[in-house]
């Protein structure tokens, strides 16, 4: 009667241990050879419907400031995320933690931000240039910004992973930009989709990465419109504001307007800039907006306490692991350049002085 037990211990094992090997299986099948047509597949995966949870995990201790309270919290923390996407234009991402939880939704022109412990919602119009939110963290979003501008001969084919149920398939971005801080940008694909599945970014010489972002759970269908509609219980006020956030602010100013190109970068998208200027391209990224003094004052300060920061002619420079900050200062007044991206402090010095030049 021995075997029958050892039959039954047998059949036990494999309940339990047949779905871990399938959920750490490779995956992804053969490597496909990267082209122009993968790349543009994945840009144009922000039409794909899908929910899911994503969770993400940062190494960047960027300055403690309020006006960038939360950039610091995505890129230098744990963020566990919920995700319903119809589109580009109509999704909503929830930001969950131990003490609550805080919820976007798009729709159309404008968004929502529910913080649902304090009972306290927001509107406001949609800013093409603002601080990187939640939602530019989720593995897709942050994928397709990161191909940005690629070329197939920056991409190199690698072995496929299981992630979130999915067969993915995996490619690894090595930037050619001079001056960039980015050594590699991995990611992983749902291949008939292009959906980016996992995102590890890493700087130049870095074992581990700076910033690495997957999905856990994915839905590959069109969420229900309820889904991401806003539809508060009664006792949530709801208010307005102009701006996202500072970024935003500062990009309706009309006195300034900034150059196409800086430092040898030309801005994403080829757009004019308006007095925010967004530059490069993929991973390489550099971002200028002018800050008033009573925000330029405390940040300043914030950078200074940095052990690494140093002042220069051209202002106060702070590394943050692969992200430089060069904050300048306006001849007379408080205010200053603030500079900062995935570039060079070389980089940096270089758009500062061709600032002045042009003030």
């Amino acid at each position: 009667m021995r075997w029958r037990w050892l039959v039954v211990l047998g059949a036990a094992v494999l309940l339990v241990v047949a779905p871990l090997l399938v959920a750490h299986r490779p995956g992804g099948g053969p490597p496909t050879r990267p082209t122009a047509e993968l790349i543009a597949q994945v840009r144009a995966s922000g039409s794909v419907g899908w929910s899911g949870r994503a969770e993400s995990t940062g190494s960047l201790q960027l300055p403690s400031s309020d006006s960038f309270a939360t950039l610091g919290q995505l890129l230098g923390e744990q963020v566990e995320l919920r995700a319903w996407w119809r589109g580009e234009r109509s999704w909503r991402v929830d930001r969950v933690r131990s003490t609550g939880e805080t919820d976007t939704f798009r729709d159309g022109n404008g968004q929502v931000r529910w913080i649902f412990e304090s009972e306290r919602a927001t509107y406001s119009p949609v800013s093409t240039i603002r601080l990187p939110d939640a939602v530019d963290v989720l593995p897709p979003t942050l994928g397709r910004d990161l191909l940005q501008g690629a070329t197939p001969d920056e991409l190199t084919a690698v072995a496929g992973r299981r992630i979130a149920g999915v067969d993915a398939v995996g490619y690894v971005l090595t930037p050619s930009q001079t001056g960039t801080t980015v050594g590699r940008v991995e990611l992983w694909l749902e291949p008939r989709t292009g959906l980016p599945v996992r995102v590890d970014l890493y700087a130049k010489g870095g074992a581990v990465p700076v910033l690495s972002t997957t999905l856990t759970e994915l839905t590959l269908r069109d969420p229900d419109p309820a889904d991401v509609r806003f539809d508060p219980p009664a006792s949530v006020s709801l208010s307005y504001e102009e701006s996202t956030d500072v970024v935003a602010a500062a990009n309706g100013l009309q006195a300034a307007r900034l150059p196409r190109a800086l430092a040898g970068l030309g801005t994403r998208g080829g757009d004019a800039p308006g007095a925010v200027g967004v530059y490069g391209r993929g991973p390489t990224t550099m971002i200028v907006f002018p800050l008033r003094g009573s925000v330029a004052g405390p940040l300043r300060e914030q950078l200074e306490r940095n052990g690494a920061a140093s002042r220069s002619r051209q202002g106060t420079l702070a590394p943050v692991g692969p992200v430089n900050l060069l904050l300048t200062r306006f001849p007379g007044r408080g205010g200053g350049y603030l500079l900062a991206g995935t570039v060079t402090p070389e980089t940096l010095a270089q758009a500062a002085d061709q600032l002045q030049e042009r003030a």
